[in-house]
């Protein structure tokens, strides 16, 4: 049939199937050459049962000058609506009207529509930040953490946003959760993450960025000034170290001890290869060493006797490259929060067992917070107070002089180094195995006479 009517969402849910092997046309009355062609297809919902299944809006007429009339689908009823369709179809008369075919200008409408897809894709935050990640994260030392911590906080959260549309009001909403989190040195670490990132983007001139959304955003006035530390473990705390860590299984116990022995960074200790042990001497490569603008150069850690105990006693797989490992030395040991966490659990146990032998008040007796980076500290002021000289001990912990001293200087100190860290680990031995005191002398005094 070609009827023509009215068409209505309540007549085109009601319409059968065309007879089988057919298709059946019906007009619109309302816009000239548009109407559907419905199919013999029936509808495999039971609750329409001898409805149509298919039906398909049309529009006819000339396409092209001097064409014959012809018909073309505009769209599947169901996917698009009634009132969708007959707008279109009365934007194709007017195309037509004006000499145009609609169907160069949809082409070139999705031709456009992609570009610009490519185009958002290309800038999206998520592309970006994978470029910087391979970029720049990959190669650097603390990079893996950095990526985690990138992907966490910005990636999951803007991934398909266009990098340009990323305002300061976005950055500053992730700042300001972390630091209302009560985790501000986090904050603060995320802010100088993402200030880099923006910067790296403006660098490269491919991702449709004109300025950074960090440009006016300062650390120290939206999180405040960093707090100095001046935090280092006393004597009496260090006897709790080395007896917790003597305690706790390899790897954990090992590495610790190296880092209270030598003045490495955590990572620095942690990741130590057997390569990088060469007979009394620890050669760090520059990659693995903390330094900006690819200015690293590789730390020379002569061993003390101790470090040479420690290193004896670790178990060396065939095949096992690092030190301190769980999976036999194919991945260094992955120093985590629960970790330093169960340390400090152990040391103040062991302080209050000092204190009840002492007969003091054990209950009350705590273990003030101290981080991994403060034994540095605690290593550096000691060397002080064994008066070790200034740039040896600086040496020690692999900080590079400044200025002119530190273009011309290029000495390594090794046997300096090694004598200071000799005295250092012989400091360590007198505080966690103290000498008994000797007994008093009894002088007798001469008899007074009368």
């Amino acid at each position: 049939m070609a009827d023509k009517r009215l068409l209505t969402d309540r007549y085109l849910r009601a319409l059968p199937p065309a007879p089988r092997g057919k298709r059946d046309e019906v007009w619109d009355s309302r816009v000239t050459g548009f109407g559907v062609r419905v199919s013999d297809a029936k509808d495999a919902d039971p609750a329409r049962r001898g409805k149509a299944g298919k039906i398909t809006f049309i529009l006819r007429g000339r396409f092209q000058s001097g064409a014959s009339p012809t018909r073309r689908p505009i769209g599947t009823y169901g996917a698009i609506t009634l009132e969708d369709a007959r707008r279109t179809a009365g934007e194709w008369r007017s195309l037509i009207a004006k000499g145009i075919d609609p169907a160069i200008v949809e082409a070139e409408a999705r031709e456009k529509a992609d570009r610009e897809r490519a185009q958002r894709i290309k800038h999206s935050f998520g592309s970006a930040a994978e470029a910087f990640i391979t970029d720049k994260l990959k190669h650097e030392r603390s990079g893996a953490i950095a990526e985690r911590d990138f992907r966490v906080n910005f990636v999951a959260l803007w991934r398909e946003r266009p990098i340009s549309e990323i305002s300061k009001f976005d950055v500053l909403e992730v700042i300001n959760s972390k630091k209302r989190s009560g985790a501000p040195q986090m904050a603060r670490a995320l802010l100088v993450l993402i200030r880099r990132f923006f910067n790296w983007a403006l660098d490269q001139h491919t991702f449709g960025l004109d300025r950074s959304p960090c440009d006016r955003l300062k650390p120290n006035s939206i999180i405040g000034p960093v707090p100095k530390r001046n935090r280092r473990l006393s004597d009496i705390e260090l006897f709790a170290f080395w007896r917790a860590t003597e305690r706790m299984k390899y790897p954990v116990g090992s590495v610790y001890r190296m880092l209270a022995l030598t003045g490495l960074r955590l990572n620095e200790a942690a990741q130590l290869s057997w390569p990088e042990v060469q007979g009394e001497v620890i050669i760090i490569p520059p990659e693995r060493m903390k330094a900006k603008d690819g200015k690293a150069v590789e730390h020379l850690v002569p061993l003390s006797s101790a470090v040479l105990e420690i290193i004896a006693s670790l178990p060396r797989i065939r095949g096992g490259k690092f030190l301190f490992s769980l999976s036999a030395g194919k991945r260094p040991l992955a120093m985590t929060g629960p970790i330093k966490a169960d340390l400090d659990k152990r040391m103040l146990r062991t302080l209050k067992a000092m204190a009840r032998r002492r007969g003091e008040d054990h209950e009350h007796v705590t273990l003030p917070d101290w981080v991994n980076h403060d034994l540095r500290r605690t290593i550096r002021s000691g060397m002080s107070s064994l008066r070790v000289p200034h740039n040896v001990a600086e040496a020690v912990l692999a900080h590079r002089q400044g200025g002119i001293v530190g273009t011309y200087d290029v000495h390594e100190y090794q046997d300096e180094k090694r004598e200071a860290l000799e005295a250092w680990a012989q400091r360590i031995a007198s505080i966690v195995n103290p000498e008994p005191a000797a007994p008093a002398k009894v002088v007798k005094l001469p008899r007074r006479r009368r």
